[in-house]
């Protein structure tokens, strides 16, 4: 099942916004969603754009290089629902975001 990693403080990621961080040898991007947090995979399947450099439109995504969009709560692409990131479990406890980076919550 895996176990959360502190990735992060909520202090370093402001409403709108989104980031890189490691977490268990993998890249994952953060997103800050009026409030929610949400993770996944940083690198976008198309060509390996940096999905934390993209576009945070609500809970989608849009990679930075081909506009290539994600919906942060499914992983799935608003255009080709058989087009998937990897998205995972988060927690915030007092000032610190956990992510779990075993499961993958879009499956």
């Amino acid at each position: 099942m895996g176990t959360f990693v502190k990735v992060a403080s909520l202090s370093d990621l402001a409403p709108g916004t989104s980031r890189m961080v490691e977490a268990e040898g993998k890249e994952v991007a953060l997103y800050n969603v009026d409030g929610k947090i949400f993770a996944s995979t940083n690198i976008c399947p198309h060509q390996g754009g940096p999905l934390a450099e993209g576009v945070l439109e609500g809970t989608t995504i849009v990679c930075p290089w081909h506009a290539w969009a994600f919906d942060l709560t499914s992983g799935t692409s608003p255009v080709n629902p058989r087009l998937k990131i990897e998205t995972y479990a988060v927690k915030v406890e007092n000032d610190g975001i956990y992510v779990n980076v075993s499961k993958d919550l879009g499956s």
